[in-house]
């Protein structure tokens, strides 16, 4: 308890690796996880069972398999959490290159599963989504190079991370997933803005996005639509977006009670992408807030504590990845409440999705290994050190 009031402190090495994992972790960004999950699990029993039923499945199906993918995401973001630094950046260069090739052989083998968009590989027993994988393998990835360019004699390594972002963001618009790409861009100018980069080749970077996104609305008809959607003043009820606006005013600010919400039963993607207009509208903006804070709480947390990191490498791979996670919940959350275009993004260990919640489980993993406190020193004891 001392730990999760004053701050994890750093121990001696010769310490069991438990009592040091424990120690050096930031034990309230796992709580925040675990609570998290055990809300999409709540939002899951009221989410599910309308799908359930209209595939032919037990009611609780697919709370079932979040249950089971959870658990796995939760065992993988704790053994993961464990690993070095340095553990840790070499398993996720290895992820990164396994995931780019499933995710360049998708036009060839991948399925769409009627949504018109091929993201997924089909197991038979389950789904594989290789951007949700590829996401934290790229963080890491990309902030090795820029780290590695800041060195004496370094690689041109944020030449070669924006080559490699602009490739993947390629690959992802040609599913189309326009939601993924920016994500990804958005992760790596995050890195480069922290590692230095000027303001005006950030300020060119926006231009060149807004006009990529004028070309895909011209191009794709998919694209345009979602655009053309967003834009209109007014709402179709019978669409996802009016389904979850109505599902929003209607829960009010302490809900319409648990299982009364009727959003469930019209949106087909009420458990995983509209999970919040479910929260919304059963529990009301008590809870919305609540998942809002536990997001915050996350992203907030791990920023203070990469703030003391000196390792370029550690502070760049950290910051990207608490800004990705946090992003894409406030995306998710976004489109349900019209502040965004429809990017059919889920919400991170709160959504129904196999590879999101593992995926989401490896980058909290990652974070929270990054995150740990290490015995280096203040930087005013290191500068009063020089003086004498």
């Amino acid at each position: 308890m001392t730990e999760m009031v004053h701050g994890a402190i750093p121990v001696a090495s010769t310490d069991p690796i438990i009592p040091r994992w424990w120690r050096t972790l930031d034990n309230w960004s796992v709580a925040c996880v675990f609570v998290l999950f055990g809300v999409g699990m709540l939002l899951g029993l009221a989410a599910s069972p309308p799908l359930a039923a209209k595939n032919g499945f037990d009611a609780f199906h697919y709370v079932e398999r979040q249950a089971v993918f959870g658990g796995l995401a939760l065992i993988t973001m704790v053994i993961t959490s464990m690993m070095s630094p340095n553990l840790v950046r070499r398993l996720a260069v290895i992820g990164f290159f396994v995931s780019f090739v499933a995710l360049a052989l998708l036009p060839f083998f991948g399925t769409d599963f009627g949504k018109g968009a091929v993201r997924w590989y089909s197991l038979g027993f389950a789904s594989l989504q290789p951007s949700e994988f590829l996401k934290p393998g790229f963080i890491v990835m990309a902030a090795w190079l820029l780290a590695a360019g800041q060195e004496i004699n370094g690689p041109p390594g944020r030449t070669y991370s924006f080559v490699l972002a602009v490739i993947i963001a390629f690959f992802l618009a040609m599913q189309p997933d326009f939601g993924q790409a920016c994500l990804i861009l958005f992760g790596w100018g995050i890195m480069y803005f922290v590692a230095g980069a000027p303001m005006v080749l950030l300020l060119g970077m926006a231009g060149l996005t807004i006009a990529a996104g004028t070309l895909a609305y011209r191009s794709s008809e998919h694209f345009a639509r979602r655009i053309d959607g967003f834009l209109s003043p007014d709402v179709d009820p019978t669409t996802q977006l009016g389904y979850a606006t109505n599902a929003i005013r209607e829960g009010g600010f302490f809900g319409v009670g648990v299982g009364e919400g009727e959003v469930k039963w019209s949106l087909p993607d009420a458990h995983t992408d509209f999970i919040i207009a479910v929260a919304a509208e059963e529990y009301g903006m008590v809870l919305v807030l609540t998942i809002i804070a536990l997001y915050a709480a996350l992203v907030c947390r791990a920023f203070l504590r990469l703030i003391k990191e000196r390792d370029p490498f550690i502070r760049l791979a950290g910051t990207g990845l608490a800004a990705m996670f946090g992003v894409q919940a406030m995306i998710n959350m976004g489109v349900a409440v019209r502040l965004l275009p429809a990017k059919g993004m889920t919400l991170p260990f709160v959504s129904y999705g196999g590879s999101s919640l593992i995926a989401g489980g490896i980058a909290l993993g990652m974070l929270l290994a990054f995150t740990r406190s290490r015995p280096q020193g203040d930087i005013g004891d290191i500068l009063k050190g020089r003086r004498t």
